[in-house]
């Protein structure tokens, strides 16, 4: 099984689905969610994130492509790596820094963390610790849209891993039986936690190779090219939408670090790791808008405003109070009573 990644070139000038606005656009969601991501990389180096983490940096054009093709009214749900897809729904960053570092002000008054971050007024439906448990969740909600007539299209975002779990094949047999409007994305970054997914399973491509005995398309992606992705995602969803059922994407990427932030990832061979960072999709993609006409400092724009953005939500989170004792129960039950049940 090959590990090598994708051979699209950076700063080739090819024909793109999307308009220069929206590929501007997606440029500007990488940034966003590289330097979110970066910086919450610091804060845990210093001590300030509570709990682990687990980041999405290299695999930020699959966020990217799927955050700007969706609509307002659609439903994203994802693992516990998913800041990304959090930013990408339109959740201020503020929030969402500061629910890592368990502040009240957090998109969860701190109570979340990394692992769960939920924003139903965003589409964001929520992260889940769970391997798979999201993707019969999705098929719900899904189901839902179907049967309110609403047009809504539900995404489920999961690791390689999740192909090896039962709730994955359900998903996909349930999603199919009803015709269901919901894309599942294979994050295929290669590893599991700490095992390589070639090692574990049988077939080349664990997602895309399966898809068959679902009656579904077998389709694999660069999911390191944000223009790729785009086109992908925009006819997944535009099939979802108009009733034709639901589509598995794999999208191969790879992830910069290693599982969490415990893990220093040394089980991946040096020369692998090199041959993936020169794929790095931020640099790759700000040389071919480049390349394709795009103004240097326009991009430069884009970057020194996220910069300020990031800087200016590190100081929102900080400035944030810890959780208090009240807060300790609120939401366990609908009532919102506990002190009677003692």
């Amino acid at each position: 099984m090959s590990t090598a990644p994708p051979s699209t070139q950076a700063g080739t000038s090819e024909v793109h689905t999307a308009d220069r606005d929206t590929r501007v656009a997606m440029y500007r969601l990488l940034v966003e969610l590289r330097y979110f991501e970066k910086r919450a990389y610091d804060l845990f180096l210093q001590n300030l994130v509570k709990g682990t983490s687990h980041l999405s940096l290299g695999q930020e054009a699959i966020a990217a492509a799927f955050g700007v093709a969706m609509r307002p009214g659609d439903h994203t749900f994802a693992t516990y790596r998913g800041h990304a897809h959090t930013l990408a729904r339109g959740v201020p960053m503020g929030p969402v820094l500061a629910e890592l570092l368990g502040r009240e002000n957090g998109l969860m008054a701190g109570k979340g963390g990394s692992m769960h971050l939920t924003s139903v007024e965003h589409g964001m439906m929520g992260s889940y610790a769970i391997i798979g448990a999201h993707l019969p969740i999705a098929c719900g909600s899904a189901w839902s849209a179907q049967y309110r007539g609403t047009g809504q299209v539900s995404v489920a975002f999961f690791g390689d891993g999740t192909t090896n779990i039962g709730a994955f094949h359900e998903a996909l047999n349930f999603a199919k039986i009803w015709d269901l409007p919901v894309v599942f994305v294979c994050e295929n970054n290669l590893y599991m936690e700490y095992t390589a997914i070639k090692d574990v399973t049988a077939v080349e491509h664990p997602a895309a190779d399966r898809a068959a005995a679902y009656g579904l398309e077998k389709i694999i992606v660069d999911g390191n090219d944000p223009d790729a992705m785009h086109a992908v995602a925009t006819a997944a969803l535009d099939r979802a939408r108009a009733g034709a059922g639901p589509s598995l994407i794999e999208a191969k990427t790879y992830r910069h670090g290693g599982h969490s932030r415990a893990d220093p990832g040394k089980y991946r061979p040096d020369a692998e790791v090199q041959e993936w960072l020169a794929r790095d999709p931020l640099p790759m993609y700000r040389a071919r808008l480049v390349a394709d006409g795009v103004a240097e400092d326009e991009l430069a724009a884009i970057e020194g405003a996220t910069a300020q953005a990031v800087d200016e939500a590190t100081e929102f989170a900080k400035a944030g109070a810890t959780p208090g004792e009240d807060l300790l129960l609120k939401d366990v039950w609908s009532d919102g009573g506990w002190t009677w049940r003692n």
